[in-house]
């Protein structure tokens, strides 16, 4: 059984597309960035998100965002804060997580609580869009 998605993208992916995913992967909810990956692998930051976006056609920053924003919706399961949650999962600006959350589910993460909880009082285009942007998270990663 596959339990991590390098273990499918291994076979599809080089060596070094490998290996920062399961970086990326182990390390998802701390900070993360281009130059660290640069000196972590020894390869130039333009060479890494080059060779990234080809293999995998994001952005290493698209990879980590989609990622992260899908790892979230877990939390508001709970009664956790939209900031506990954006904290929990690599985020250190509300602003950007909620940006991001956004652009990636088509509602704030406000209004996406609100779909998870009992009697949420969203009108249709609003359930639509989320089920429609997360069934699209679910396959990008």
């Amino acid at each position: 059984m596959i339990k991590y998605i390098w273990e499918v993208i291994f076979i599809y992916s080089n060596e070094l597309v490998c290996n920062i995913l399961k970086y990326i992967n182990i390390n998802i909810n701390t900070e993360i960035t281009i130059i660290n990956l640069s000196n972590i692998f020894s390869y130039d930051k333009t060479y890494i998100m080059k060779k990234f976006k080809r293999e995998l056609g994001l952005t290493i920053i698209e990879y980590i965002n989609n990622k992260r924003i899908l790892n979230s919706l877990n939390g508001y399961k709970s009664n956790t804060t939209i900031l506990r949650i954006a904290l929990l999962n690599g985020y250190n600006s509300i602003e950007y997580y909620s940006e991001i959350f956004r652009n990636l589910v088509g509602v704030s993460p406000r209004v996406y609580k609100r779909f998870i909880t009992p009697l949420n009082n969203l009108n249709e285009e609003e359930t639509n869009t989320i089920r429609n942007s997360i069934s699209n998270l679910i396959f990008i990663l």
